[in-house]
């Protein structure tokens, strides 16, 4: 069973080229299943099946591996066995159907109301790359775009007049979001410096030489303005957070926060009352006469 391994993990290196981190991960990762089928006493790759490589996801589960690992660990499987079989060294893939635990879904991260404010009111230089910037953090917290929509943005999506925005979103599909007030300030101003770099082509927002900005421009332009204004990280997903959760708080209408996010499914949007309800609990725990610790009444 290890000659069949190595010879898998050389056709990686050498056929497939994987970077030596994947390689050393995939070994890492096959090498605990190796051990698992030695414990079974089993001898070769046709041996494992099913049921046992779940009681081995089950068991590495139990001793505190993520389900992200768990993954990890059946998409090796699956690519050693469609080696095996190609090879003609095995007959099926005892890792198909299966899936790793459901991890706990991990909240996103948001900046507060005050800490956008900070982002978003800091002093402004009046000039190219400042007021695009500018336009582009207004736009992602004004209408909680995702990053590929703001990228993907051209001028005939803008209706500064009546304050809308129409992106293409997962799926093709096309929505219109409202501008705040703030966003199509600063469209505008970016708007009146735009066209002096002799655009190529309809894209909102381009670089010095006139070309669409790609997604990591816009990440790193995004993690600049979080260094120099918050002094912490900062990407485009963050800002999409925090329109979401404020809208929710204020407003407490789900539904239309879905909308407004272009979720196709409740459930997704769902996650952003689990941040508003971490909110309230805050505030009670602050406020509340009997919810103060007794150690913080003393």
């Amino acid at each position: 069973m290890q000659s069949r391994l190595d010879a898998y993990l050389e056709h990686l290196r050498s056929e497939r080229q994987l970077s030596a981190h994947t390689l050393d991960g995939y070994r890492r990762d096959l090498g605990k299943l190796l051990a698992y089928c030695e414990e079974q006493q089993l001898s070769a790759w046709t041996a494992l099946d099913t049921r046992r490589l779940r009681h081995l996801v089950a068991k590495l589960h139990q001793q505190g591996q993520s389900s992200r690992s768990l993954a990890r660990l059946l998409s090796a499987v699956r690519g050693l066995y469609r080696y095996l079989i190609r090879e003609g060294l095995a007959q099926h893939d005892p890792a198909s159907g299966l899936s790793p635990p459901k991890g706990e879904r991990r909240l996103p991260r948001a900046l507060d109301a005050d800490r956008t404010a900070q982002l978003l009111d800091g002093a402004l230089e009046d000039d190219f790359l400042a007021r695009r910037d500018q336009a582009m953090l207004e736009l992602f917290y004004s209408s909680g775009l995702r990053l590929s929509e703001l990228v993907g943005l051209n001028l005939d999506g803008l209706d500064l007049a009546a304050g809308l925005v129409r992106v293409c979103g997962k799926g093709n599909k096309t929505r219109e979001l409202p501008l705040g007030r703030m966003a199509r300030q600063a469209l505008e101003q970016w708007l009146a410096l735009r066209a002096l770099a002799g655009p190529v082509d309809g894209a909102l927002f381009i670089s010095q030489r006139g070309r669409r900005l790609g997604p990591r421009a816009v990440q790193l332009r995004v993690r600049q303005a979080g260094v120099r204004e918050l002094g912490q990280h900062l990407h485009p997903h963050m800002l999409r957070h925090s329109f979401a959760s404020h809208l929710l708080e204020s407003s407490q209408d789900l539904r239309a926060v879905q909308e407004l996010l272009g979720h196709a499914d409740i459930a997704t949007t769902q996650v952003y009352t689990h941040l508003d309800f971490q909110h309230l609990a805050t505030v009670y725990d602050r406020a509340h006469p009997r919810a103060k610790r007794k150690g913080d009444a003393e």
